[in-house]
């Protein structure tokens, strides 16, 4: 899902956050691409909450299964839009706790990666971007397969992927979302200062007492 959404857009800098394993951005053609997390081997090791960025400095975000393991998601968005450029482009996937990835994680107890993390809903996380500005422009939900290791299971069950967009689109383990930060302008409206206009308005027309004095002066 990120190859193919990152091979269309362009840009200056294109910043990766979390998920060092991957190279998210492989497929970028963004010159120059940072990839930032808080540990592991990385360009950048930086907090997920406040970003070590300047203000509309990056074309490209990437948060691949960020926001569910950072202590205040909403403000990890809120960073990701300050860094953004205007038309900047973020780009965020996460598990979605309504799924079978769910249901692992909330009956299982399990502490271990990735089921520690608290999963945020796919509607709340479009209220947020739509409360930051952001315009979602694509999305799809993918991992319809239950979270399970055998081999044998997870042949028995992949049918459900090919199944899963038609017959339960909105169950599917993982959410990725492609969002746009919109930028509202505002257009000063100036005065149509024409001089002919000008003249006509502001300068007084004589009134008929002040023909006649100048008629009987001379003046």
């Amino acid at each position: 899902m990120f190859d193919g959404a990152v091979s269309d857009l362009f840009g200056f800098n294109a910043l990766q956050v979390g998920m060092p394993e991957v190279d998210f951005l492989r497929n970028c053609r963004i010159p120059f691409r940072l990839h930032a997390a808080s540990q592991g081997n990385v360009m950048l090791r930086c907090d997920a909450v406040q970003f070590p960025f300047a203000t509309s400095s990056a074309d490209l975000m990437l948060l691949p299964h960020v926001l569910e393991f950072s202590p205040n998601p909403h403000d990890t968005l809120r960073e990701a839009e300050r860094v953004l450029v205007p038309e900047g482009h973020l780009i965020v996937s996460g598990f979605n706790p309504l799924s079978l990835w769910g249901a692992r994680r909330l009956f299982n107890g399990d502490k271990s990666f990735p089921w520690q993390g608290k999963y945020v809903s796919l509607q709340r996380i479009k209220d947020w971007l739509a409360l930051l500005g952001f315009e979602v422009v694509a999305g799809r939900m993918g991992c319809y397969v239950p979270p399970v290791r055998k081999p044998t299971w997870l042949q028995r069950c992949r049918f459900m992927d090919g199944a899963g967009d038609r017959w339960w689109p909105m169950l599917g383990g993982v959410y990725f979302l492609v969002a746009k930060k919109r930028v509202m302008g505002a257009r000063l409206i100036r005065p149509n200062w024409n001089g002919a206009r000008v003249s006509q308005v502001l300068m007084p027309k004589p009134t008929q007492k002040t023909e006649y004095q100048k008629s009987e002066y001379g003046n």
